[in-house]
Order: C-alpha cells, then sequence, then structure tokens
C-alpha cells in the first residue's frame, strides 16, 4: 500500500464497510441467511463484499436463491441515495480553504504523513487538504480498485433489482451513512490514521477474507475483523456493532410489511456477538444459513 505511486481518493467511498467482510458460526454454503421470526414472517440476509475480482463471479448460488426468493430488496444505502452519500464525503472530508491537516494532528504524525507521501510521490498540497478519516478511506479505495476491478455483490443486485423494476430501500439515510467517518472527531480520526498505517502483528491479507466469505464463516471473518481492530475497538463498534444494533427496528419493520426482503450488507456486520445474527438469534429468530 505504502509504494503506490499514485494517490486516488474513493468514488464508491463506504465500499469499507465491507471491504472486511464476516457471517456465522460453522462453514457452510454462502454468507446468506434465510430469517424466520417467531410469528413466521422471513427475511434473507446476504453479506457483501463491495468490491470483486472476474474470478468471483458466479456468486454462490444462495445470494440467488434469496434474490428469486424476495419481493424487496434492502442495502446500507438505496442506488439514490448512495451518490449523495459520497458527494457528502468528500464534502465533509476536506478542510476548508485556509485550513490544513498540519493544524489538526500531532507534529510528529504530520511529519510521517509527509515523508511516506513523499515516498508515493505524492505532493504535500495535496494530502494536507484532506482530513485523516478521508486520506484512510482514499488509500484503502485506491488500493483495492486496483486488486478488484468488478461489481461487488451490492452493486450486482442493485442492477438485478433495477432489471426486475424490485423496490429498494436502504439501511440508512445519507446522512447516516457519511457521519460514521464524518463524525469523527480530530483525535479519532488521528487514531483511525495512525492504526492504519502502523503495522500491530494481526495484518491479515484479503484473500484470507475472501477464503472465509466464500465459504459463508461468518465467526471466523468476526474474529479476524476483532484482531484488526484491538488497538481501536471504539471504531470497530462505531463501524459494525451500532449500526447493526440500529438496523434491527429497521429489519423488523421490514418483517411486519408482509414482503420478503433481501437486506444485502457488508459482510462483516453478520459474525460474533455483536454481529446481526447474534442479535436476532436473541430475539427469538430463527436462522438457517443456505
Amino acid at each position: 500500500m505504502f509504494r503506490q505511486k499514485r494517490f486516488r481518493f474513493p468514488v464508491y467511498l463506504l465500499a469499507l464497510s465491507a471491504i472486511f467482510l464476516a457471517p456465522q458460526t460453522r462453514a457452510a454454503s454462502a454468507c446468506v441467511w434465510k430469517v424466520t421470526r417467531p410469528d413466521g414472517k422471513t427475511a434473507y440476509l446476504g453479506g457483501s463484499v463491495h468490491s470483486l475480482r472476474e474470478s468471483d463471479y458466479p456468486l454462490p448460488a444462495a445470494y440467488q436463491r434469496a434474490f428469486a426468493a424476495s419481493s424487496r430488496i434492502a442495502f446500507e444505502v438505496d442506488a439514490r441515495a448512495l451518490k449523495e452519500s459520497t458527494i457528502a464525503l468528500v464534502q465533509n472530508g476536506k478542510y476548508r480553504k485556509g485550513d490544513s491537516l498540519k493544524n489538526h494532528v500531532d507534529a510528529r504524525t504530520y511529519a510521517y504523513l509527509r515523508r511516506l507521501f513523499e515516498l508515493m510521490n505524492v505532493p504535500e498540497s495535496s494530502f494536507s487538504q484532506y482530513r485523516p478519516w478521508f486520506i484512510v478511506l482514499g488509500l484503502q479505495s485506491g488500493s483495492t480498485a486496483n486488486a478488484r476491478p468488478k461489481d461487488g455483490v451490492d452493486e450486482f443486485f442493485m442492477k438485478q433489482a433495477a432489471k426486475r423494476s424490485m423496490p429498494v430501500v436502504g439501511l440508512e439515510s445519507v446522512q447516516e451513512h457519511a457521519r460514521i467517518y464524518s463524525g469523527l472527531t480530530d483525535r479519532e480520526s488521528e487514531i483511525l490514521l495512525l492504526t492504519t498505517f502502523i503495522p500491530n502483528g494481526n495484518n491479515l491479507g484479503n484473500d484470507d477474507l475472501m477464503k472465509a466469505w466464500r465459504r459463508g464463516d461468518a465467526d471466523a471473518l468476526a474474529r479476524m475483523m476483532d484482531r484488526e481492530s484491538q488497538e481501536f475497538p471504539a471504531f470497530n463498534d462505531r463501524l459494525l456493532g451500532a449500526r447493526n444494533r440500529a438496523w434491527i427496528p429497521k429489519i423488523d419493520g421490514y418483517l411486519d410489511s408482509g414482503q420478503t426482503y433481501f437486506v444485502v450488507a457488508g459482510a462483516g456486520h453478520f459474525g460474533g456477538s455483536k454481529g446481526l445474527l447474534a442479535l436476532l438469534r436473541a430475539k427469538g429468530y430463527q436462522i438457517e444459513q443456505l
């Protein structure tokens, strides 16, 4: 990542929450589940990887089965709002004229970044106009865009839904989606940047994550994410746990509607004790992995 020649900011910025993937206790066929409430109403859940390789297609058959069985589909943010969310992040990620990154981080952090970007042939005038969290998004999106040029699971099903004229909704508003990062304080934003750059000995390759996603091993993926974020667990909760808790009432609402929903979210949202599956089980839902 540090050897990139060009510093590219994301177009599809909130892919983050699922570049890291995740879902259930034992390996099965895919990151797809059928959820049945005690009253018999059902929905389907699908774990998304937001950017895939050509070789990752076709998707496991369970995704298409869940899609075919559904009359509605929900994403983290619906397709119409996604562009607005990206624009909001770009606007919030840039300092106002006359302000600079130098004024918001420790002098040692800034010196480290200046040297690092110098090695990447990025001029100081380029990176210094952006907030730390936006720099993190830019680096991660630039890296994954080079490695995974194919549409991710969510984009794939957005196109499929359009072909079927299937109603599409979002689990979050544009403001809620953007606030995951834009709502960070200067200190939190700097910590996120430093924990991104400084190895903690637990860094995992995307191949490990992709293999776990492909075989539907949610809890293994959740453990990987926990290890990756052990130096900044509060952000892990902000990115995953808090959103999962906020989404449970939304999923209940989908079930109350009488329609069958296919809820597609970053695969990292499903596994572990704070994941969607555990939260739904705690409410008495039956979970069947497809």
